[in-house]
């Protein structure tokens, strides 16, 4: 039988130490009260044991963040997330080894359907609770901004642009000196959310170049790969002429150049505002289990000041769970990380967009149909 809870579980010694939280106890079962899940806080009293996650490293310092707040108010309660990456984060929710997951990608159709064993026979439910820019970030030698067309990143990232003075490049950035250094394009080696997301950006900006659809595992051959976000912003820093996409809340503090991608007639960097502005004006996708919210994110937008180059990271849970207390902890957290108090936590420690009351009124609904 799969199970939600983990026994004997440990994490890494380095994830604790930084989450700032205790190791991993040798249990991952919970003992509850009769107190609300309604906030963390109406729940302090009565929520005790610990919670293990895994999933998007995108997520980590928002995840910092929320189990920070979370157990402020709710000091019996341990929380750990292991940053794994999208793919090993879903392959340990789909397998029973953890009660929710972190992905920078919504679950597939057959993930939807395998989920059901795990998730007791209900659903899985996929939340949005953490929206941020994908950069696309460099490393030049006296060049620190860049504006570049779809196409022109498109072709950066299939080989066919080979040094940085290329007449592409010149034409999106006029007055600008650019050097004959070779272009490295970075790419990460591990199934990714990122990758599906800069993927399914260049499959729609630029399809007449980029004809591959979007994937997961990076598609195409050549180019230099790299283990999860911080491994392709190290590989970036670490090289003259390199270039990769990376969640934009861990390129900025690396001092990198960032790309401006053209939307519309103008350039838009990755910024917050420019992050949620396409979130809102993008459509749901159809035929998803009751309570589970994907977004179809809108990467050909044309609209003014909409950064299209967007991820909308997702935590993954069931709607029915093994026992109560998984249950009530599992919903008592995803009220606080979607909550306004977790959503602006978030934006200020990691540069994410805050989600819309919109989507937060949708999300509570979808937490309500959480049981054992």
């Amino acid at each position: 039988m799969n199970r939600t809870i983990i026994r004997r579980a440990a994490l890494p010694a380095a994830l604790a130490l930084s989450l700032g939280l205790a190791a991993c106890s040798g249990s991952n079962e919970t003992s509850t009260g009769s107190g609300s899940s309604d906030s963390a806080s109406s729940s302090a009293a009565s929520l005790s044991g610990s919670l293990n996650g895994a999933g998007a490293s995108t997520q980590t310092v928002a995840q910092q963040t929320w189990a920070a707040g979370f157990q402020g108010t709710n000091p019996d309660v341990q929380l750990n997330y292991d940053p794994v990456g999208s793919g090993g984060g879903r392959e340990q929710f789909l397998s029973g080894g953890v009660p929710f997951a972190g992905s920078d990608a919504y679950l597939k159709d057959e993930e939807l359907t395998q989920a059901q064993e795990t998730c007791q026979g209900g659903n899985a439910i996929d939340i949005p609770v953490y929206v941020s820019p994908i950069a696309v970030a460099f490393n030049l030698e006296g060049v620190k901004t860049l504006n570049l067309s779809p196409d022109t990143v498109a072709g950066i990232f299939l080989g066919n642009i080979k040094t940085w003075n290329d007449p592409a490049i010149a034409a999106d950035n006029p007055g600008v000196t650019l050097p004959a250094t070779a272009v490295t394009p970075v790419h990460r080696s591990d199934d990714s959310g990122t990758t599906q997301n800069f993927t399914d950006y260049l499959h729609t900006a630029a399809p007449t170049v980029w004809t591959a659809e979007a994937a997961q595992k990076w598609p195409v051959e050549g180019g230099e790969a790299a283990q999860g976000t911080s491994g392709v912003v190290q590989a970036i820093k670490g090289g003259n002429g390199t270039i990769g996409y990376a969640d934009e809340s861990q390129v900025a503090p690396e001092g990198l150049g960032i790309v401006s991608v053209k939307v519309g007639d103008a350039f838009v960097g990755p910024t917050a505002e420019a992050a949620a502005a396409v979130v809102d004006a993008s459509p749901e996708v159809e035929g998803r289990p009751d309570g589970d919210i994907a977004i179809k994110i809108d990467r050909a937008t044309t609209a003014a000041g909409a950064y299209p180059v967007v991820l909308v990271s997702y935590d993954i849970v069931c709607s029915k769970y093994e026992d109560a207390a998984t249950a009530e902890l599992v919903k008592a957290y995803m009220t606080y990380v979607t909550s306004e108090e977790g959503q602006e936590a978030a934006a200020k420690a990691a540069g994410s967009a805050p989600i819309s009351e919109k989507l937060r009124t949708q999300i509570t609904a979808s937490l309500e149909k959480i049981s054992s």
